[in-house]
């Protein structure tokens, strides 16, 4: 067995490495991190054929709990987006606060609609409602596209079933429900002071004169459809939501009862979603005069973007099961044991130096509990549930450049880089802050 400074030493290369491939060479997060994945097996001096069952164990491992919830919570997504749900939310906001105050109704959609898609799935959702109200009350677009782009964000992050929630979820072994709870309690608050709060004091609330041209290029309001009804639209959002916290709830009965059995099947990720989309077939779908072949294709033009997604958390599951296989968890563990620093913030800032590196949420958060995972056991008073939650929030941060997310906010507000750093990134960087200091807050009372 290598000594400890060797172990980290090996890390720290396999960790250089991911950021090296996804940042320089473009390659694939999933690449990157099998790659890592067998840097970290042969630097400290696992057999290879140890090696190779680890890794089979680590994705099989993940992607068991993972694959059917992230495919379910795919199709949740796809319907809320082919039957304008999202936008039927976004208009019954704005009418109700009304177009003065459209930076906080876009937060608002963001936070709900954003909880069964994807962020540039949500982003590029909403972005042509954002368009109208820009051009009717020539507000500036970065005013209503920065509090749309940090909810979205926070959510993304911080509640499952999105997929690296989810993930990190069953790989710390947290209760669902809790860190649903938590996570909401987080997350709303840092949504409305890094969203509308903190777009009030960096941009202007009037138009450039030179966004009507960009308006009058890329706003088509002639476009009208039949949107489904309000509440049955939220209903199908909370409905997972709901059941997976009421399982939580339900561990006060007796566990011999009935009540407590159904409560805790009904309440399981896998049942929950899949109820979900059920719901969502009749609701969005056959109640509006959708046949079940239009459902089928929906459901079909759901899965492909969800490769990725599958892929990189399976490599990342196989990233996990290898630092633990080959002894450098633990010798993360002993070495971030003794720094003694504060775990929620550890785990904090793992996240975000992750996500500066490599400009994926999604990596940076599978990353982070891994090389935190091996160090609980020496804080076992911590709440798995906030440490989830403050690896969210540390993910947050730092969107820039590197990530996808903060081109797609760019271009489709068609602002300069400058523009676009100097607020989305600054609101992010703010955001990932404010999550971290309620998350320290929330554990003292968790």
């Amino acid at each position: 067995m290598h000594s400890a400074p060797t172990l980290l030493l090996v890390l720290f290369c396999a960790i250089a490495l991911i950021v090296f491939l996804i940042v320089k060479v473009r390659v694939h997060a999933f690449l990157a991190l099998t790659a890592a994945s067998f840097v970290v097996g042969i630097g400290s001096g696992m057999p290879l054929t140890h090696m190779a069952a680890s890794y089979e164990k680590g994705v099989g491992g993940t992607l068991g709990f993972l694959a059917t919830i992230i495919g379910l919570g795919g199709i949740l997504g796809k319907m809320l987006e082919e039957s304008g749900g999202a936008e039927r939310i976004a208009q019954a906001l704005l009418k109700a606060l009304g177009k003065e105050r459209a930076s906080w109704a876009m937060m608002l959609v963001g936070f709900i609609a954003g909880i069964p898609v994807f962020f540039e799935v949500g982003f590029v959702l909403l972005i042509p409602l954002i368009y109208v109200v820009a051009k009717e009350t020539r507000i500036n677009l970065l005013y209503l596209g920065v509090p749309l782009a940090v909810s979205l964000m926070a959510v993304h992050c911080m509640l499952p079933p999105h997929p690296a929630a989810m993930a990190i979820t069953g790989m710390l072994g947290a209760d669902v429900g809790k860190v649903i709870i938590y996570g909401l309690i987080v997350a709303l608050p840092t949504a409305m002071i890094a969203g509308p709060l903190w777009v009030r004091l960096v941009c202007k609330r009037d138009a450039p004169d030179s966004q009507e041209a960009f308006l009058n290029e890329h706003c088509d309001d002639s476009k009208t459809r039949e949107l489904p009804g309000l509440g049955l639209t939220l209903l199908t959002i909370v409905l997972p939501l709901l059941l997976m916290v009421g399982k939580t709830f339900a561990a006060g009965l007796p566990q011999d009862s009935m009540a407590f059995s159904v409560i805790s099947f009904l309440g399981t990720p896998l049942i929950a979603l899949f109820i979900a989309v059920v719901f969502a077939y009749w609701a969005l779908g056959l109640r509006r005069g959708l046949s079940m072949p239009e459902l089928l294709a929906h459901t079909q033009k759901s899965f492909p973007p969800l490769a990725s997604i599958l892929l990189i958390i399976g490599a990342g599951g196989a990233f996990n099961g290898i630092l633990v296989d080959s002894g450098v968890g633990d010798a993360l563990s002993g070495t971030l044991t003794q720094l003694n620093m504060n775990p929620i913030v550890l785990a904090w800032l793992v996240a975000g130096l992750m996500h500066f590196a490599v400009g994926s949420a999604t990596v940076a958060m599978i990353s982070a509990a891994g090389m935190v995972l091996p160090m609980l056991g020496a804080h076992p008073t911590v709440s798995k549930e906030i440490i989830c939650v403050a690896i969210g929030a540390g993910a947050m941060g730092w969107t820039h450049v590197t990530d996808s997310a903060f081109w797609v906010v760019k271009e489709y507000l068609g602002v300069s880089l400058t523009d676009a750093l100097k607020t989305f990134t600054t609101a992010t960087v703010l955001a990932s802050l404010i999550a971290l200091g309620l998350t320290l807050l929330l554990s003292h009372f968790v």
